[in-house]
């Protein structure tokens, strides 16, 4: 990734916790305030999401896009496939155990690039919203007891 964002949140729980929810596609739209729906199109030998697809609404961007997604260990990186909006996007959640594994530093970058012209400035902060909202959503669903049966 080019020109990105980073952020990063420690949640209180086990770095497989912590993936088990965000693997969790079908729930996004319970814990993300953007995703409207999400449906996995295809997966892997495993069964994890290769291709989702999200409707978002993040207020002036609404969109209906298609992500590949690649999973390797303690991390899980996203491209984009299609979209209404958006020229690219790309990022990953990297997850590394804290205090022995009882919790978990989850890291997210993300560079989005969209299809109207906007002031790179702009673009970072709109990035920086969308990370903080997903690390603030994934933290409260990870350590609640919902998603502790996720």
């Amino acid at each position: 990734m080019a020109e990105h964002t980073i952020s990063s949140i420690t949640i209180e729980a086990a770095p497989a916790a912590v993936m088990a929810v965000i693997a969790d596609f079908a729930r996004y739209p319970e814990w993300t305030g953007e995703v409207k729906e999400a449906e996995v199109l295809a997966t892997d030998a495993e069964g994890r999401a290769e291709r989702v697809r999200l409707v978002l609404d993040a207020g002036a961007i609404k969109d209906d896009h298609t992500l590949a997604y690649t999973w390797a260990g303690d991390e899980v990186s996203w491209t984009l496939v299609k979209s209404q909006m958006l020229r690219s996007l790309d990022g990953s959640y990297r997850l590394a155990p804290v205090d022995g594994g009882g919790r978990t530093e989850v890291t997210y970058q993300l560079a989005v690039d969209v299809k109207i012209p906007l002031l790179g400035m702009i673009k970072r902060k709109a990035e920086k919203v969308i990370i903080d909202r997903a690390l603030a959503g994934l933290k409260k669903r990870v350590e609640s007891a919902d998603g502790a049966r996720a």
